[in-house]
């Protein structure tokens, strides 16, 4: 069987093939280092930065910026991972540990659709396209989504939840409006070549 090769491949794949020529996922030394950080990196900015929300006993954050950050420069897989994680271990260091079931789901997803959206770091020639600002809407519209459903469920009420709506939208527009700053920068430092090797 021929190997696929060129743009039939994602840049965040690494494929291992045997000897039939069939292949599966393979996790390098560096991709599990480059987790490891970004989960890091998710978690310290979310922890950082507290605006605790009394009605749903939750907390206003900055992390959502990072996550943002990584599913558009390093993909969805990256994304998926720092973000469930890296938020979830923030609640729970952070003494939310009620909310780190729900925000594993909500972050992780969140992640997801940001990187698939805006398709990773792959062949990408500008930062401020339409695709990265969908990817950011979407992103924060189902963070604020996920967040009411999960309050719903963890309160016993829907009304209370909604009383987290305003904040949550704060928090995904300030985090939108650090994404685009920041965003902007990586870009400008050409870190594509470096999360494509």
């Amino acid at each position: 069987m021929e190997i696929p090769r060129g743009n039939m491949l994602s840049c965040q794949q690494r494929l291992h093939y045997n000897e039939m020529g069939d292949f599966k996922m393979k996790m390098t030394t560096k991709e599990l280092c480059i987790h490891g950080l970004l989960i890091a990196l998710v978690a310290v900015c979310t922890m950082i930065f507290q605006i605790p929300v009394s009605a749903t006993q939750g907390y206003v954050h900055l992390g959502d910026s990072m996550i943002l950050l990584v599913g558009v420069f390093f993909g969805a897989r990256y994304g998926l991972v720092a973000g469930g994680i890296g938020s979830a271990l923030a609640d729970i260091l952070s003494g939310y540990a009620h909310w780190a079931p729900f925000t594993l789901i909500i972050k992780g997803l969140m992640g997801w659709l940001i990187g698939k959206i805006a398709g990773g770091a792959c062949d990408r020639e500008k930062f401020f396209t339409g695709r990265n600002l969908a990817a950011s809407v979407v992103g924060i519209v189902w963070m604020v989504i996920g967040y009411f459903i999960g309050g719903g469920i963890l309160k016993s009420s829907f009304i209370v939840a909604a009383t987290s709506i305003p904040e949550n939208i704060f928090q995904g527009v300030a985090g939108m409006v650090i994404f685009f700053v920041v965003g902007a920068a990586f870009h400008k430092a050409n870190i594509y070549k470096i999360v494509s090797q």
